[in-house]
């Protein structure tokens, strides 16, 4: 092991233990509405970043995330519920055996969450794998939508449109940035092995990954599977952050918002996803004051609901016109990076001095 990866490793784990300290100290110290930001912000990580994996690394032009957090959040709710809990909840029609009789820490209904949307995923696969590009689009579109309509109408497994309700509220800072650490740390490595390598590969030219033995299908549902695991997990963890889901919670709008993410953080990287997440999350509830009532002096500006939306379009409009490869590109941190800047600063400093 050289001194620049052994530095790296070190430099990364006091990162790591700096963040779970100002974790710690957000949770004690920030309003309820301010944690709940930073929850959004942990979760919309790990669904950028998992998302950014088929759609960034891989490039295949998926549309298919609403129904997989819906399967996740649905699995886990189920799963976390008491018997009692679901007797109030099915007032229509009862909910089936053995979901009727099950109940499951929190910890195992978020791995059967990712678990079984990653058999859906694997299953879904091998059907929408068959075509490419806009009609990939299409298929993993109509996924998401019969999704959703199977969700409003199964009364005995999902409650149809009442949704399940009282959900524990059991996911917190620890959860969300926990599981998005551990995404991060899954997609960066995967994309740093020869399956991340071949990935790429596909993105670029399948038929000529394809004609030097590479397994086009093979690696394009491994990177599939993957995705689809930590976005069921994500919706198990965002079932628990709101304590309700119904059907409306899954529409396309949420896979249009993770591919602003990706999109504008740059297709293929990893930071720029992290990033884009936080900017995104975190500034479309910074813009909410523009729909509020300004007094500047004697001039009174009225409410304007829906202005946020419009200034929060216009800003991505600009972004793609001066940086169309996103903020990142496909550009990833590096310590190295840093280290170089850090020692040009010093250079600059002492010279002037």
């Amino acid at each position: 092991m050289d001194v620049h990866h052994r530095r790296n490793q070190i430099l990364s784990i006091l990162a790591i233990g700096l963040g779970f300290v100002l974790l710690y100290l957000a949770q004690k110290y920030l309003t309820s509405y301010q944690v709940r930001i930073l929850n959004n912000c942990g979760l919309f990580i790990t669904l950028a970043v998992s998302y950014n994996l088929i759609n960034g690394v891989t490039g295949q032009f998926s549309l298919e995330p609403n129904a997989f957090v819906a399967i996740g959040a649905y699995t886990s709710a189920l799963l976390t519920l008491s018997p009692a809990e679901k007797a109030m909840s099915f007032i229509i029609e009862p909910i089936i055996w053995p979901l009727s009789v099950i109940q499951t820490p929190f910890i195992i209904s978020l791995l059967a969450a990712g678990i079984v949307t990653a058999i859906f995923g694997f299953l879904m696969g091998f059907a929408v794998f068959r075509v490419r590009g806009d009609y990939l689009a299409i298929v993993t579109l109509g996924f998401g939508e019969v999704v959703r309509v199977v969700a409003n109408n199964t009364q005995t497994i999902t409650n149809g449109p009442l949704g399940l309700k009282a959900l524990a509220p059991y996911t917190n800072v620890w959860w969300t940035w926990g599981l998005a650490l551990i995404t991060v740390f899954y997609v960066s490595r995967l994309v740093r092995t020869s399956y991340g390598m071949a990935m790429k590969a596909v993105k670029y030219d399948e038929a000529a990954a394809e004609a030097v033995g590479i397994n086009a299908f093979r690696h394009k549902m491994l990177a599939f599977t993957s995705s689809a695991f930590f976005e069921g997990i994500g919706g198990g963890l965002l079932a628990h952050l709101i304590t309700t889901i119904s059907p409306t919670l899954f529409t396309f709008f949420l896979t249009f918002n993770l591919l602003i993410m990706i999109v504008v953080g740059g297709l293929g990287s990893t930071t720029g996803a992290i990033i884009a997440a936080i900017l995104v999350t975190w500034g479309g509830e910074f813009l909410r004051f523009v729909e509020e009532p300004i007094n500047i002096f004697f001039i009174h500006i009225p409410a304007v609901p829906g202005m946020r939306m419009v200034i929060f379009s216009l800003l991505l409009v600009l972004m793609m016109i001066f940086a169309r490869h996103g903020i990142m590109g496909t550009r990833e941190f590096s310590w190295n990076w840093v280290v170089d800047r850090m020692n040009g600063l010093k250079f600059l400093l002492r010279n002037r001095g």
